[in-house]
């Protein structure tokens, strides 16, 4: 997953881009900053694959309801 791909799917849970690069999300009582790098799973392989991670804070009934849904779009391929 990309992390334009993530913010796309923090704004389908009523989020918006706080930002122009889309390194932070601000829904009503929550937002997500978001990180992207390239990592090597296997020392000395060609491969590289993107890694996003995602930090959430907020109100926690709200931030419950949000990382739940973010995570089940999260891990269908395509979303």
């Amino acid at each position: 997953m990309s992390k334009r791909l993530a913010a796309n799917y923090l704004e389908n849970l009523g989020g918006e881009r706080s930002d122009s690069a889309g390194d932070r999300v601000e829904g009503d009582g929550w937002a997500a900053e978001l990180t992207e790098r390239k990592v090597n799973p296997v020392p000395g392989a060609s491969i590289t694959l993107n890694e996003v991670r995602v930090e959430f804070e907020g109100d926690e009934e709200r931030l419950r309801a949000v990382v739940d849904r973010f995570a089940q779009k999260a891990m269908r391929a395509g979303g």
